[in-house]
């Protein structure tokens, strides 16, 4: 049923194509621009009248000029008839009837194409607004007006066209410096391959050197509050409460009190002791947290090809868009042109829906001279016109499915991969020859059920929270506080459902692909295992999280720094070189999204590897004793460690 012309093209008022092949108003001859003229009877159509006329050109008006003046000149009149519909044949017919029957504009305006349509060609001359160098118009029924009456009409319409001007000069900055955009993005992928390198020598280092300068920083901030504590010490004013002094829309008031310093002071000695504690109770779980990470890295080292699969989920992704848009698409151009009858005097067939093929040898034109078939609007009264909606919310839960599905598919692939290295007693001999499509393989040919069932479960709770967002949209104007409180909090409780099953589903899908148990089973198992283990999977969670934010800061930081000195032509060794720019953030801001788009790809493999191991070195913990029947399969730096041996083949 769809038509996607229907996005690209436009129409006239009775809902046919301008200037498309096989329609009405195919037009003959050399190729022209045909566009969509937006003309009218009048400022403000009579009642029960359609909006104004809208006729297919081949051209935008050039002048002011009224179908009054024009019917008494014939060569104004033929430069007119280009702005008419089929059924005028001439000046024979009054011009009263011309207009009534709509057969041509009542006026012509100076106008500008945009988007195959024409829009008044408004510009502002010494702060003035003018139209075709004039500020008043003729309105076609003998009344002048303001260009600004016009200016409410085509403001969007300027808004689009300044628009498409800076898309056009975006675009020529884009044509200059895309050779050196992929030059910056080179950089930080090879910035990135060496940061997760430098990580298994200097993990250990900025973990430290973090911990101490958040103790430092807190350390000063103590100090600052104290010195502001008591600088204000006898001043006048300064000694009123806060319950006192109450609200204040200036905040910089509670600056002056030395009860705000006093609350400043008491919570950041008791986040200092919070941390220097935790750091007391918990160095042994912080050491062995950066030991895993520096020893983990070399799995990712025994199967390089795990950083470039992001580029296949990426493409994956890509169809699911693809294929869900076409098909939103369709769904939305699947309406019919629906006709209404128009009429000026009182009619009882007014606003029915008619055929204009039939409309003339129907009795409405018997009984409503002046009546008319003209095109509404799109749309459709059968059941599948009715339930589109339903339709295209189906779609897009098919496409949260999909996706979540290729997402799924992803993760237990490099989950199989880092599994196959952890579980190879002897690394990496016992590996298998190509990790990472064996795991790939059995993935699809195994765990298809699994991947297609986690990622169902996911995408009817983001169907809710689309349908939690259309339904706060839909009530936006309503003055229900308790209907929108209700919302909120739903939009609230579903939105963490979803980071929960989200975490549950990437950890079951570990399990899937160590055990290859089904889902259920893989996320009970999985949530189990952290819960029982749930101060290690803390720490070493903010260690990695903390360790993965600052590659991505060096990252984007240091490529985005030397894109703006390069772009912005302040390097003196090659200032020539950098090309003339309209905008110099353009390509500037371009590196530097892609260069975080590159960092996360390179570290959402690498966190992939550290959660796969966890898990694997959390079961090899629980399942094996070290004895000849259940060795540990960890490293032998990690035995140390953990001060764990293997008896079959004690330590050296």
């Amino acid at each position: 049923h769809g038509d996607p012309r229907k996005v690209i093209h436009p129409t006239d008022s009775r809902g046919q194509f301008c200037g498309q092949q096989g329609t009405p108003n195919e037009y003959p001859g050399p190729p022209r621009d045909p566009r969509w003229f937006l003309g009218g009877s009048g400022p403000e159509p009579p009642p029960r009248v359609p909006l104004p006329l809208q006729i297919c050109v081949s051209r935008c008006p050039d002048r002011y000029l009224t179908y009054l003046t024009a019917a008494g000149s014939p060569a104004s009149l033929g430069y007119y008839r280009d702005f008419c519909t089929p059924e005028y044949k001439g000046p024979q017919k009054a011009a009263p009837l011309v207009l009534k029957d709509r057969e041509c504009p009542a006026m012509l305006i100076p106008s500008t194409p945009l988007a195959r349509r024409c829009f008044p060609a408004i510009q502002a001359k010494k702060g003035v607004i003018m139209v075709g160098n004039k500020t008043t118009y003729e309105d076609g029924w003998g009344n002048h007006r303001n260009v600004t009456e016009l200016l409410e009409g085509a403001k969007k319409a300027n808004v689009v066209l300044e628009t498409r001007q800076l898309a056009m000069k975006i675009f020529e900055d884009y044509t200059v410096s895309w050779y050196w955009i992929i030059i910056g993005l080179v950089i930080a992928m090879v910035a990135s391959l060496i940061f997760i390198v430098l990580l298994r020598f200097l993990a250990g280092i900025m973990v430290w050197v973090m911990i101490v300068m958040v103790i430092l920083v807190l350390g000063y901030g103590i100090f600052h509050c104290y010195m502001e504590y008591a600088k204000l010490k006898g001043e006048a004013g300064s000694d009123v409460s806060l319950t006192d002094l109450g609200f204040q829309t200036d905040l910089r008031v509670y600056l002056h009190l030395r009860q705000t310093w006093l609350a400043f002071l008491i919570i950041l000695c008791v986040l200092e002791l919070v941390i220097v504690l935790l750091l007391i109770f918990l160095r042994k779980r912080i050491l062995i947290a950066i030991a895993l990470i520096k020893d983990w890295l070399r799995a990712v080292g025994h199967v390089m090809s795990s950083l470039l699969f992001p580029l296949c989920t990426f493409f994956l992704l890509c169809l699911c868009i693809a294929y869900w848009a076409s098909t939103a698409v369709f769904l939305s151009t699947s309406n019919e042109a629906v006709y209404k009858v128009f009429n000026e005097s009182a009619c009882p067939f007014s606003g029915q829906t008619c055929q204009p093929e039939t409309f003339n040898t129907s009795n409405v034109t018997k009984l409503c001279p002046d009546a008319q078939c003209l095109f509404a609007f799109y749309g459709g009264e059968t059941a599948y016109h009715k339930y589109l909606i339903v339709l295209q919310f189906f779609n897009v839960f098919m496409f949260f499915w999909l996706a979540n599905f290729v997402i799924a598919l992803g993760q237990v692939t490099l989950a199989g991969a880092f599994a196959s290295y952890y579980w190879a007693f002897k690394k990496p001999d016992d590996m298998p020859a190509f990790p990472l499509f064996s795991a790939f393989g059995r993935a699809l040919r195994y765990h298809t059920g699994s991947l297609a069932f986690g990622s169902l479960v996911l995408a009817i709770v983001q169907v809710i929270r689309v349908i939690l967002e259309y339904l706060d949209h839909r009530l936006k104007a309503a003055e229900n506080k308790f209907a929108k409180f209700l919302l909120s909090c739903l939009k609230c409780c579903f939105w963490c459902l979803e980071k929960f099953i989200k975490f549950l589903n990437r950890n079951a899908y570990i399990m899937i692909a160590i055990y290859g148990t089904n889902f259920c089973t893989s996320a009970r198992n999985a949530f189990f295992l952290l819960m029982r283990n749930i101060i290690r999977v803390a720490v070493l969670d903010k260690v990695t999280d903390f360790l993965f934010f600052l590659g991505k800061l060096l990252i984007v930081g240091s490529v985005g720094i030397l894109a703006f000195f390069f772009f912005t032509q302040r390097i003196k060794l090659v200032q020539d070189t950098a090309p003339p720019l309209n905008y110099y953030w353009v390509p500037i801001l371009t590196v530097i999204v892609g260069s975080y788009l590159i960092a996360h790809g390179f570290f959402s493999v690498y966190g992939m590897c550290v959660d796969t191991l966890f898990l694997c070195f959390l079961e090899d913990l629980e399942r094996n004793d070290g004895s000849a029947e259940k060795p540990y399969f960890m490293s032998q730096d990690l035995r140390k460690l953990l001060k764990k041996t293997n008896k079959s083949q004690p330590d050296a």
